[in-house]
């Protein structure tokens, strides 16, 4: 965000009522987004200026850029929850069964999660060999790399546990890496990847996309599409980038920046899908969403802080 507002700007604009991120994105008008960039405040709960304390309201206007308030509800950790509804995928594929070999799009988990998705399958850059990608609250059960929610070997299950995997018939693969969570300050990433037993336990293709063809940065008004364990292959639109964001990881409130938002496109359980452009070439990894917008990791610092690549 520093790229458009100063940093007593973007303060200001944090310490708003109310306010739960901010980012540069597209406006929108009566619900439909437009070709007007804004700086987008997004809020858990959109109220009208009487309720708020007058210092509270947000400016029209902040250092030449217009503004866009935008309710964007409880923004949460995409792993499913063993409680909810949930809008499963109508592509008829059985993501939640046993892969061998697993594929990018179906449910794996740590031992002690539910369930999230297999990215894809990347590289280690001192080895070369195969490894899978998903997001740290995925395969490292959300750990801050003190507090012994996971550690290096553990147990990855294909299916993840929700969906029937057991430690006796469906270990896939063991912890090998992840990016410790940070309760204080600004995570970028919320990755992992996890060493398969065997070379031949994973593929490098995606359930309903293929093979990945590289990486690119996100624009804004991009049409993004991922394969998830929960909604499978569905679309959305990069609505803002460079976003400051905070998410709810199970009554933790941990905050991210250099984020981008989509329009809706995951339900829980999508967590660690890799969300991609239309030409199949990585934008980001899925990682948090609420009930109307997706949050993504961009995808070069979840390569470089793993030390993996595509």
């Amino acid at each position: 965000m520093n790229k458009y507002l100063s940093q007593k700007a973007i303060d200001y604009l944090l310490s708003l009522n109310n306010v739960v991120g901010i980012g540069y994105g597209l406006k929108e008008v009566k619900g439909k987004l437009t070709d007007q960039k804004a700086i987008v405040v997004m809020v858990s709960r959109k109220v009208t200026q009487t309720e708020l304390i007058r210092r509270h309201v947000v400016l029209k206007s902040i250092e030449g850029f217009v503004t866009d308030v935008i309710e964007v509800g409880k923004v949460s950790a995409h792993r499913i929850q063993e409680e909810g509804p949930i809008r499963e995928a109508e592509d008829n594929v059985s993501r939640k069964s046993s892969w061998r070999p697993g594929p990018g799009g179906v449910s794996i988990g740590h031992y002690k999660i539910t369930a999230g998705t297999l990215g894809v399958v990347v590289y280690d850059n001192f080895t070369g060999k195969k490894l899978i990608l998903s997001n740290n609250h995925v395969l490292a059960n959300s750990t801050n790399g003190k507090d012994k929610r996971a550690k290096k070997g553990d147990p990855i299950l294909q299916p993840g546990p929700l969906d029937g995997g057991t430690k006796r018939n469906d270990k896939i693969a063991k912890l090998y890496r992840y990016v410790p969570l940070k309760d204080n300050g600004f995570n970028v990433v919320d990755a992992a990847v996890a060493k398969p037993l065997r070379q031949g336990l994973v593929v490098p293709e995606i359930l309903g996309i293929g093979t990945v063809q590289g990486k690119t940065l996100p624009q804004l008004g991009m049409l993004v599409k991922k394969s998830g364990r929960t909604t499978g292959l569905t679309s959305g639109i990069v609505q803002v980038i460079d976003a400051i964001i905070d998410v709810d990881y199970d009554g933790r409130i941990l905050k991210f920046k250099n984020q981008i938002m989509v329009t809706a496109f995951d339900q829980g359980g999508d967590s660690g899908s890799l969300v991609l452009n239309e030409f199949n070439w990585a934008v980001g990894l899925l990682f948090a969403g609420s009930d109307t917008f997706t949050f993504v990791n961009p995808i070069d610092p979840v390569l470089d802080l793993l030390g993996v690549h595509l």
